[in-house]
């Protein structure tokens, strides 16, 4: 291995990009044509990197297949970057095969890091917590710890679970600060502000609260009725019944569940779930068996009881009731709140939902993206939604070191 090519390498491993480009700009064999790649996905040139990539990935031939699987991998990353999922997995899993055969520890952790991500881009995250679950945390170079940390906070933080989640930004904290790579620090430094965000806010009688997190997780473990305008559902800790594709159920729950422990009238809840301010008996009858419907699905969890003038909404055993909205009105913050779930939306499910129509949730998420705060996936009738991850470094800050030098 010549000396410029290692020194490279080691420049990539600590973040810099340019100086690793100084030495291998000019030159157009194998190795220096992958590390030029990382360089330039360092320095967000993504395209660019692909192209180099696959130039290595042809140059080290079927002879080099450890060089040429490291090449597979940096270029999987890659495409994640760019929020590519056109490709097939199967050259993911044949180059993690490769290198799990060639000892390669190092590489292998991170093809089976980036297969996880890419579990949890897509909004898969049983199967990513799974993967994640056959990695030995033990023994990780430290980036790579970093980033199966940042994995597990976010897997965390959409199931609730708090506590996990600032453990493991912790220690995604020591181990990018171990790894001495600057611009990795910074993104765990930022994912971390997810914890003191307002996440909701809680309606009441007596005006509304910003609540973190956390302090949201806690009501959602209480044993208080909690109406959740953000994800829209309601439930008693883990019980919990979903109402993100029943606009109708869930805008009469809503409207219940602000008035509590008062009642509302017919003609409101009317014109709250049918949009119209001008009811006939139709919609009256309507309105009969839509109460219905929501009767048996809050099923011991809640009653709702006819009043003179309408309806209200009474938890059982005497429980308090929460309601919990997105933290800022309009409708794009309930199409935010709809998407953190970490499940992919297609925009006939979100209008649905909203009750609103598709080419207004279109134009939502067309002012979201500009603004990187909702990604896309696939294209035409098969493109669907997601929120952006909270671990979204850049790439190839983890396999230089080994590409050329391992």
């Amino acid at each position: 291995m010549d000396s410029l090519i290692s020194a490279a390498a080691r420049a990539l491993a600590i973040g810099d990009a340019l100086g690793a480009l100084k030495r291998v700009a000019l030159r157009e064999d194998p190795p220096a044509l992958a590390l030029r790649g990382i360089a330039m996905a360092q320095l967000g040139e993504h395209s660019l990197s692909r192209t180099l990539l696959r130039r290595a990935a042809r140059g080290f031939g079927s002879r080099e297949e450890l060089a040429r699987a490291r090449c597979v991998v940096a270029e999987a990353e890659v495409a994640l970057a760019e929020r590519d999922f056109t490709g097939s997995p199967r050259s993911l899993n044949s180059a993690l095969a490769t290198l799990e055969a060639h000892a390669d520890r190092a590489n292998a952790l991170q093809a089976r890091l980036v297969a996880a991500r890419q579990l949890l881009l897509l909004g898969q995250l049983q199967q990513a917590g799974a993967m994640l679950a056959l990695l030995d945390p033990q023994g990780l170079p430290p980036p790579l710890a970093a980033l199966a940390a940042l994995l597990h906070a976010e897997l965390a933080l959409r199931s609730w679970r708090i506590q996990d989640a600032r453990a493991a930004f912790a220690q995604a904290q020591d181990a990018a600060a171990r790894s001495g790579i600057p611009a990795l620090s910074a993104e765990v430094a930022e994912a971390r502000t997810a914890l003191e965000r307002p996440a909701a806010r809680r309606l009441a009688p007596w005006g509304e609260q910003a609540l973190r997190i956390d302090e949201v997780a806690a009501l959602v473990a209480s044993d208080a009725l909690v109406v959740d305008a953000c994800r829209r559902s309601l439930g008693i800790g883990p019980v919990q019944q979903s109402l993100a594709r029943r606009p109708v159920l869930f805008a009469l729950a809503h409207a219940l569940a602000a008035a509590w422990p008062g009642d509302v009238t017919r003609e409101t809840l009317i014109e709250r779930a049918f949009h119209t301010r001008t009811p006939n008996e139709t919609h009256r009858a309507r309105l009969r068996v839509e109460i219905g419907r929501l009767r048996a699905l809050a099923k011991g969890l809640a009653r709702i009881d006819a009043t003179p003038q309408g309806f209200a909404l009474h938890p059982e055993n005497q429980r308090q009731l929460v309601l919990l909205a997105p933290p800022f009105d309009g409708g794009q913050a309930e199409l935010l709140a709809l998407l953190s779930d970490g499940a992919a939306w297609s925009t006939s499910a979100l209008a649905l939902a909203l009750g609103t129509s598709q080419r207004t949730v279109q134009r939502s998420l067309a002012e979201l993206e500009a603004e990187q705060r909702v990604r896309s996936i696939g294209r035409a009738r098969t493109q669907r939604w997601l929120a952006p991850p909270l671990a979204g470094f850049t790439t190839i800050l983890l396999l230089p070191a080994t590409l050329a030098i391992g």
